[in-house]
């Protein structure tokens, strides 16, 4: 069962306890509209109830759930935040009783649905904990949507309210929005009013309505830089700053993204997957994607310059009178000439 088909039956057969893991806001948001129709808008107040674990004891949620619904048949019990389940530590002094929500899951109550969110790219398959609720609960993992899948579903959407978009947006598209469907499911409802009377969406449309974010403004600066294209690189970062970018803040994304860079230059040489570098990395699919679509281009050592020199940037931004722009220009210069000495 794909990961939509099991959202869509939750309010049509709903079981008594159900596990969501992963991050996703889109699905998120899609998992808590289908949980909500389970009882009627009226009855909720009385018997809906949210507890994060970070703020309150499990053993309040459970005394919750064990409760009878008031005027109703059904009561929804959502906790929130379970870092327990994870290898994570939470700065909360709150201590649980794990072994309250164990017992409970030997015994669900009928008349409640406990639905438990744990927002972590992976849980501890060490914890007892853990193994029982994989096997008690219905588990949804929200992370389980790849770049076809997400393009598909986006691509389906498109073609329900009777529009068109050729390969080319689509990908720009992806692009721009980073593969957030929370963020492109947003920005199609402005492309649809844009598009109403031709009912196509190219790529001229999505560079008109979808901006690029400064992320990837600087992804276009790195390039112009790695590519030897200095001149470009330069007027371009003059333009940032024509945008009140703060010069601060461009150094530190293009640290971030030097670093991203040389940590997938380092983890290719180990073998590593795009899966296993989404994973240790823990950021998302599409940037591992182009971070290793670009390293392929580059020595470790220069990646291993490039970074080092950016945090040297950085140092003297905070600590010194120098001009931010004689440093960028400084560091696009070199970079180029040490391109071909590698």
């Amino acid at each position: 069962m794909t990961l939509i088909d099991k959202i869509k039956t939750i309010s049509k057969n709903q079981e008594p306890v159900y596990l969501i893991t992963g991050k996703n806001d889109y699905w998120e948001n899609e998992v808590m509209k289908q949980i909500k129709k389970i009882i009627p808008e009226e009855e909720q107040t009385m018997n809906f109830a949210t507890f994060d674990m970070e703020e309150t004891p499990l053993s309040v949620a459970i005394n919750d759930a064990l409760s009878i619904p008031f005027f109703g048949e059904k009561r929804l019990v959502l906790i929130k935040n379970a870092y327990f389940l994870s290898g994570s530590h939470s700065k909360s002094k709150i201590k649980h009783n794990i072994e309250e929500l164990e017992q409970y899951l030997d015994n669900p109550s009928i008349e409640t649905v406990l639905i438990i969110l744990a927002p972590y790219d992976k849980l501890d398959g060490r914890k007892k904990i853990v193994k029982k609720l994989k096997s008690k609960s219905s588990m949804i993992t929200l992370n389980d949507f790849s770049e076809r899948e997400t393009i598909d579903f986006v691509r389906n959407q498109v073609k329900m309210q009777g529009y068109q978009i050729n390969s080319d947006a689509m990908n720009e598209f992806y692009a721009r929005t980073l593969g957030d469907l929370s963020k492109m499911m947003n920005e199609l409802q402005k492309i649809f009013i844009y598009c109403k009377d031709s009912k196509e969406i190219t790529v001229e449309v999505i560079d008109k309505l979808v901006s690029k974010s400064l992320d990837q403004n600087v992804f276009a600066l790195v390039d112009y830089i790695v590519t030897g294209k200095t001149t470009q690189a330069i007027h371009f970062y003059h333009q940032l700053l024509e945008q009140k970018q703060e010069p601060i803040q461009i150094n530190a994304i293009l640290e971030s993204h030097f670093r991203l860079l040389l940590q997938v230059k380092i983890l290719m040489q180990h073998s590593y997957s795009q899966n296993m570098m989404t994973t240790t990395l823990k950021i998302h699919p599409y940037r591992v994607k182009l971070a290793m679509q670009s390293t392929q281009r580059f020595s470790l050592n220069y990646l291993k310059d490039a970074y080092l020199h950016l945090v040297q940037i950085e140092c003297k931004l905070k600590s010194s009178t120098d001009n931010p722009e004689l440093l960028f220009e400084m560091f696009a210069i070199e970079l180029g000439q040490k391109k071909n000495s590698y």
